[in-house]
């Protein structure tokens, strides 16, 4: 797809890969609807607003709207799409980006995992379902579902998490057969890569980040996807894998990470590890 002068929503865009996505996009020439709860007159803890986000987007010379959403309400995710339409009077792209997660297994909290549930999974289904049509529109529109390596691995306190995003990537596969005939790709890029979000950092005190990327080089990838002809769609895409594969995504970090991540579905008794998320507040 050609990129320039397409209009691109982009969930969970106040920060992390979601901001840099969006930056992406108009740098590429898009406009940018950007989306997510944080806003310069109702802050989270966690660093990154959307008025930062397109102030950035508006300072690389392209057309930026903000669009407060509570990604855990139904109602709100449909009004974003239906907002960014009658804004900019299209739709072409959309990048479900926004996740949230806390830490626990089988004893996590069931509204806990209700939320992880309805931010990861249930707004990415209302979102998609919302947008089609407005992608099928002008012949050729884009979706991009953003991934974990937990989708594949049973991380020790990401169960529901793991849950949603495996769960995203078997939605991925199934919208691309459903949209093929309207002309809409369908694809999943999976980060298996650490990378330095604000909320990967709340999370992960401590630990060692000299081979953690930037959010920017994820998002080059993700633009990647969304540069591919129609044909390309139902594709599980990982960081990893594509970086090796394609030649793009090159390391930004102090030392370049060289584990291979899984690629399919872990079968089997894991090893019990041990945990090293933490509720960041």
């Amino acid at each position: 797809m050609e990129l320039n002068g397409k209009v691109a929503l982009v969930t969970g865009a106040s920060r992390g890969v979601g901001a840099a996505v969006a930056l992406a996009l108009a740098e590429a020439g898009c406009a940018v609807a950007a989306a997510a709860r944080s806003t310069a007159d109702a802050p989270q803890r966690t660093p990154g607003t959307l008025d930062e986000t397109v102030a950035r987007i508006e300072a690389a010379g392209a057309r930026a709207l903000a669009v407060p959403t509570n990604l855990a309400d139904p109602d709100e995710v449909a009004a974003m799409v239906d907002t960014t339409v009658a804004h900019f009077g299209r739709l072409d792209i959309l990048v479900n980006n926004a996740a949230v997660t806390f830490v626990g297994d089988i004893d996590i909290a069931p509204s806990r995992h209700a939320l992880v549930m309805a931010v990861n999974l249930d707004a990415p289904l209302v979102a998609t379902r919302v947008a089609r049509p407005h992608l099928a529109a002008h012949g050729e529109g884009a979706i991009v579902n953003v991934s974990s390596v937990a989708a594949l691995y049973p991380h020790p306190g990401l169960m529901s998490y793991g849950m949603s995003k495996v769960a995203l990537e078997r939605f991925t596969v199934d919208c691309a057969r459903q949209f093929q005939d309207q002309h809409i790709a369908v694809n999943c890029f999976r980060i298996d890569i650490p990378v330095a979000s604000e909320g990967f950092i709340a999370n992960t005190p401590g630990m060692d980040r000299s081979d953690w990327e930037p959010p920017a080089v994820a998002a080059e990838g993700i633009l990647w996807m969304l540069r591919q002809p129609l044909g390309y769609t139902g594709q599980r895409e990982s960081m990893f894998a594509l970086r090796q594969r394609e030649g793009i995504m090159a390391s930004r970090a102090d030392r370049p990470h060289t584990d291979r991540p899984p690629t399919e579905l872990f079968s089997g008794r894991a090893d019990l590890g041990h945990e090293v998320f933490v509720e960041p507040y």
